[in-house]
Order: C-alpha cells, then structure tokens, then sequence
C-alpha cells in the first residue's frame, strides 16, 4: 500500500509540474495604450514570431486614404471598418511563411475571416476608384500572404469585418520547418469614434 501512495504521489507531482510548464509555454498578450492619443496596442511572442496590432482611429484612415485619392464615398467605407496598423517579425531562426486566409478572428465559439485586401480590390472596382488610388491602398495594406526569413518583418494594415468598439481574439498561423505554428492575441478591440 506504501508503495502505491508514494507512485500515486509522484504521477501527481510529475502532472503538476507538466501543467505548469504546458502553461508556461503559452504566449501572453501585452496591451499598451497611449496616454496621449487614447490609442491601443496588443503583442505577442509565440516560437520567436513576433504580432503587433494597433488601432488605426477612422480620422486617422480617412486622412490616410483621403491623401492618395480616394473619394469621400471610398475613404469613408474604409475608415467604418476595424482598422489596425499590423507588424509581423521573424525573430526566430528558420524561414517562415504565413497566409491571411488561415487567420481568423475569434468572437466567443464562432471564427471570422479577416477582410483582405483583394475583397477591398472588388469594392474598389464597383466604386470606380482610379488606378493610382488602388495601387496605393494595395501597398498599404499588410501582404495577404509572405514568406520571412530570420529577422524578416513587415507592416500595412489589416481590416476586421467588426463594428467599431467591438473585440475579438486573433489566432494567426504560420508554417515553420514545415509545419503549421499559431498564436493567439486576446482582448483585441477595435478603436471606437472620437
């Protein structure tokens, strides 16, 4: 019987153990909002794949778009949608490669696609925007899909199919040494009118 109690207490202590590293593995994410401006920002660090998201205002996007030649109707489509300044680095040692079509937004058990670029392409088009003016919302907008090597990054924007105001969770995905890797950043909320 001794015996048993002593192995018994060792598989408790060995589970113990195994959650708290399991647990400790988990990437946190870090919120930062600026004291001046109001605005927000969410990180993460997941197998040295760095995340950043932070809020674009609708002033900020309308500006923004207004400058390269967007007309009203267009600039404002785009400044009502959830807007967030996107940075991803590769801070890792071996080549990744991601698609934004695998990531999703997370809004209690039901998962949303972003909305890309090429979706905006197609609104553009019915709103007749003129070529200048699409070429640049393209080159802003974070790539739909890349692939970085060690310490590669990149920045653009990203659109969330959301109300302003409204939070979500982001389980972004990419391949590593071929094998599909994710993280998650929570709590993400997008800017609300000022």
């Amino acid at each position: 019987m001794r015996y048993f109690r002593k192995r018994t207490r060792h598989f408790w202590t060995a589970l113990v153990c195994f959650a708290a590293v399991a647990g400790a593995s988990a990437a946190e994410t870090r919120h930062a909002k600026d004291a001046e401006t109001g605005i927000e920002s969410w990180e993460t660090q997941e197998l040295g794949v760095n995340l950043s998201l932070t809020q674009m205002l609708p002033d900020q996007a309308r500006a923004f778009y207004l400058a390269r030649g967007f007309d009203r109707e267009a600039a404002e489509a785009y400044a009502s949608a959830c807007v967030f300044q996107t940075v991803m680095r590769n801070e890792s040692s071996a080549p990744i490669t991601f698609h934004l079509g695998d990531w999703r937004m997370l809004r209690g058990k039901r998962a949303f696609k972003l909305k890309t670029e090429p979706e905006w392409q197609h609104e553009w088009e019915r709103h007749q925007l003129a070529g200048p003016a699409r070429i640049a919302f393209r080159w802003a907008q974070f790539p739909l899909e890349q692939d970085f090597e060690p310490g590669d990054w990149n920045q653009g924007m990203t659109t969330y199919p959301l109300p302003r105001g409204a939070c979500f969770d982001l389980k972004f995905k990419w391949r590593m040494g071929g094998k599909m890797r994710e993280g998650i950043l929570k709590g993400v909320c997008c800017a609300q009118d000022r």
